[in-house]
């Protein structure tokens, strides 16, 4: 009788297959992270401002009175210059009496720096904004950057405008006028521009620490306007020292072509204006990253 075969098992074999030469390595930290760049965060800043339904409203708004201040003051200065004393005479601002408007369009482009900040605070959509770009800081920078782009080339047209206007009603009537040739018009033109655009940053500076539109508009209102109106009212040293070193009355000095001894230069106080608009987009820069949205 035969006993049955029985086959042994089968010793599984293992084989180490060759890696494939397509395999696909682990993805960078960059690449395909989704992560926006500056240069996303900057474009996106660019189209907001762009598409604000302020921001045509505030440019129109600015060179309308900029220029229509500087046909007023141009025809009024110039119809009195006759009647002046030689002394009121010596001492006539042909470039201020034209570009004179800029007490009304700093605060249009402040007024636009602020609504960059605050209308996203308003519309809650601050809050999109910093989940797509968690880095705030690059958030607060793009929009400067933007704002800048916009608001330097619009003050130097407003610059430029309001200056033609002025000189065109200065030699009308027969008053000292300036050419577009001269190098103080032309310091005048783009250094009113740069004084704008820092204008535009000051607002943007304190929207960002305010947040609020309406207490943004009473702020700006009082830096540029209301102290700059008292100025000359204010006690002994307190008044000299506001009269040369406020900084939008130190800045609004490049739109002069009679020095004033008791002033800053014209360079002189735009670096004033300059360097304490940065000094408080630099607290801005601050509050903006520690403070919840």
């Amino acid at each position: 009788m035969r006993h049955p075969h029985t086959r042994p098992e089968p010793t599984p074999v293992l084989v180490k297959l060759p890696a494939r030469a397509g395999r696909r390595r682990p993805a960078s930290k960059n690449a395909g992270s989704g992560r926006a760049t500056f240069w996303h965060s900057l474009h996106a800043e660019w189209i907001k401002i762009r598409t604000m339904r302020s921001t045509l409203s505030v440019i129109l708004g600015a060179l309308a009175f900029a220029v229509g201040l500087a046909a007023l003051n141009g025809s009024s200065a110039g119809g009195e210059y006759a009647d002046l004393s030689p002394a009121d005479q010596a001492a006539f601002d042909p470039l201020a009496t034209s570009l004179m408007g800029y007490l009304v369009a700093q605060i249009a482009l402040g007024l636009l720096g602020g609504l960059v900040m605050t209308s996203e605070y308003g519309a809650r959509t601050i809050v999109p904004t910093l989940t797509s770009v968690p880095q705030r800081a690059r958030v607060l920078g793009s929009k400067a950057l933007a704002l800048v782009g916009v608001a330097l080339p619009v003050g130097i047209v407003v610059s430029l405008g309001a200056f033609s206007m002025g000189q065109a009603s200065l030699s009308g009537a027969g008053a000292p006028h300036l050419a577009l040739s001269d190098g103080v018009a032309l310091r005048g033109i783009f250094g009113g521009g740069l004084y704008l655009a820092l204008a535009a940053l000051l607002g943007l500076a304190l929207g960002a620490v305010i947040r609020s539109t309406t207490a943004t508009v009473t702020t700006l209102f009082g830096v540029m306007l209301i102290v700059q109106a008292f100025a000359p009212a204010l006690p002994g040293a307190l008044g000299d020292w506001v009269s040369k070193f406020w900084p939008p009355i130190a800045g609004g000095q490049i739109i002069t072509a009679v020095r004033d001894p008791e002033a800053l230069g014209p360079w002189a106080g735009l670096g004033v204006m300059a360097g304490c608009v940065a000094a408080l987009l630099a607290v801005a820069f601050v509050v903006f990253r520690r403070r919840d949205a």
